[in-house]
């Protein structure tokens, strides 16, 4: 009789202290994001932050959604090619962009270049005692540290999907134009015609919840940091996994919520 019981009491305290971290992770958002709308509003660390995301993330993102582009345009005419159905490249490579991977892809770049940073960045500060000296200072900690971050990355990262659409799109263009043997002007047309505002749209959105996302549990895993720099190690890492998997797993919910029937 005690095997079941302690199966049971086990699955409890896992519920118990899930629900609990949830809670936690809430209430530090909800904090976070009321500290916006309170003065002073500190422009200057906000601009930082969007610069060092949006900016400096430029490159690797549109090397990422050119090379996206150009391999999806290959391998969907290599598929189709097998039920004659040629013609859909254009329509299947705008959609898939546009609609997924410009997003998704994005999302994980700047989740691992970005949310591992922040959390490097302030768990140090945390483990150093960094964060108590701005309280100290009569210096909010949310405000200063984690507010203009969550803003920075929702505004920031649509537009960087904007950018991977556009590369993306592109390097489907060149290869079918250049190796498969497309004419221009009816690729972009068979592009152009499939393509709808509810789809560029609907990745914008995404990307702003990624952003989102993706700067707080970087923010989040930083400032529990504790353990020295072990401790900021493990914080980076859990950053990176838990924004990966909450990007999958909102684009599931988004896209269920965006294209459903």
């Amino acid at each position: 009789m005690t095997a079941p019981i302690d199966i049971v009491a086990g699955l409890g305290r896992a519920v118990m202290g899930a629900s609990a971290h949830v809670g936690a992770l809430v209430i530090f958002a909800a904090n976070a994001l009321a500290q916006l709308f309170r003065p002073p509003y500190g422009p200057r660390q906000f601009l930082r932050h969007f610069v060092e995301i949006a900016y400096f993330s430029l490159p690797v993102v549109a090397l990422t959604a050119l090379f996206t582009g150009m391999v999806l345009a290959l391998q969907t005419y290599t598929g189709f090619a097998r039920f004659n159905a040629e013609s859909a490249v254009a329509s299947v490579v705008v959609l898939s962009i546009t609609r997924e991977l410009g997003p998704v892809l994005t999302g994980l770049i700047v989740a691992g270049r970005v949310g591992a940073a922040m959390a490097a960045e302030i768990g140090t500060m945390r483990v150093t005692d960094q964060i108590d000296a701005l309280r100290t200072l009569s210096t909010e900690p949310m405000k200063y540290l984690v507010a203009p971050r969550l803003l920075a990355g929702t505004l920031a990262l649509p537009l960087l999907v904007v950018v991977a659409n556009t590369l993306g799109v592109m390097g489907g263009f060149l290869v079918a134009t250049l190796s498969l043997g497309f004419a221009g002007p009816a690729y972009l047309s068979g592009s152009w015609d499939v393509l709808e505002a509810m789809d560029v749209i609907s990745g914008l959105i995404k990307a702003g919840v990624f952003g989102f996302l993706i700067t707080l549990m970087g923010c989040w895993y930083g400032y529990q940091s504790q353990g020295g720099a072990q401790g900021v190690g493990k914080a980076t890492t859990k950053a990176v996994v838990a924004a990966s998997i909450l990007i999958l797993a909102f684009d599931y919910v988004l896209t269920q919520a965006f294209f459903s029937r």
